[in-house]
């Protein structure tokens, strides 16, 4: 079953001279992980804004939950989670005093808004500093903290865009961990990223989208295999080269590239990791000693080079953001 369905969105800015969406179509299956890949300005956050009932499309279709967003957002609105890319919270109020006041807007009465704003406090490690002020949390702990806001009605179909911009690489880790346990739970999932490993990790599906269309569609192995998969890359001596090469060449059953400049080695592997221990073995064997070897996994700029034919740069910022009108305005993250 479908929990998200897009057919052919698309949506405009500043009188059709912006095309955030542009004819684009995705689906979540119920209980999966969907995760939406692209550079900023690609139209990631206004496809969410859209399945969240923030933002009408100019055409198009959009069911959440099998409810068409459109003809029925309130209803929408109360199957559905979203957590935008800053934290939506109130930085004077205490942790449990927030997930309380959710709780009271969501239109919870005041025991359970307790009781739940205790629940999630448990589920997000976040006990310890639930009285203290939103103001003295680190950035990992306000993204755990909107998070859990965003969960207080159970919701079936939870939208989360971009959760770990900002945060440093322990934060992003936990919050990854975070979201495994969602996803084990039985929520389905629409997961916006700017990181190819990020979608690789939580990801049962990906869609990669540019300029407002979907340009390349499946799993984390099938996308990393349309940019050549996995590199191995080896830098020895100039008098090793032809003889490594045959070593390469030979374990990978493929044709490598050579730079004689910098005297690396390079080709595409299937079994990435095998092959490295194999040339290794190899090496060792015919006393070859490699100056620096590594096996490359394809990066998000690998990927849009290959696809587009540019990299993943920052192309143009999305208009209109949560819950603000200006484009460029700093997002706030929102909820409904």
């Amino acid at each position: 079953m479908k929990s998200v369905v897009a057919r052919d969105l698309v949506k405009t800015y500043r009188k059709g001279a912006v095309r955030a969406l542009d004819g684009l179509s995705l689906e979540v299956e119920e209980g999966t992980v969907l995760g939406v890949l692209g550079p900023n300005g690609a139209g990631k956050t206004t496809v969410v804004r859209i399945l969240a009932t923030l933002l009408k499309p100019d055409s198009g279709f959009a069911q959440v939950a099998g409810i068409d967003v459109v003809k029925n957002p309130k209803a929408v609105r109360q199957v559905i989670g979203l957590s935008g890319q800053y934290a939506a919270v109130d930085e004077t109020l205490t942790g449990w005093d927030n997930l309380v006041m959710f709780g009271r807007l969501y239109h919870l009465s005041a025991n359970e808004a307790r009781s739940r704003a205790t629940q999630l406090l448990e589920e997000f490690s976040l006990t310890d500093a639930a009285h203290r002020p939103i103001k003295t949390f680190s950035g990992g702990m306000r993204r755990r903290l909107d998070l859990a806001a965003s969960l207080i009605i159970h919701p079936k179909v939870l939208f989360l865009d971009e959760p770990t911009t900002g945060l440093d690489p322990r934060g992003r880790m936990e919050m990854w961990g975070v979201i495994e346990g969602l996803v084990k739970e039985g929520v389905t999932l629409l997961l916006t990223t700017q990181y190819l490993e990020e979608a690789d990790q939580l990801a049962d599906d990906i869609v990669v989208i540019d300029r407002g269309r979907v340009i390349a569609q499946g799993s984390s192995d099938q996308l990393k295999n349309q940019v050549g998969g996995e590199r191995l890359e080896i830098v020895v001596s100039e008098s090793d080269l032809t003889a490594s090469q045959e070593i390469v060449n030979r374990i990978s059953q493929g044709t490598s590239n050579i730079d004689l400049g910098l005297r690396k080695i390079s080709v595409p592997v299937i079994d990435g990791t095998q092959s490295l221990i194999s040339v290794i073995r190899e090496f060792d064997a015919a006393g070859i000693h490699a100056l620096d070897l590594a096996l490359k996994r394809p990066s998000l700029d690998d990927v849009f080079m290959a696809l587009t034919g540019h990299a993943a740069e920052e192309v143009a910022s999305e208009p209109g953001v949560y819950g603000a009108g200006q484009a460029g305005t700093k997002k706030k993250g929102g909820r409904r």
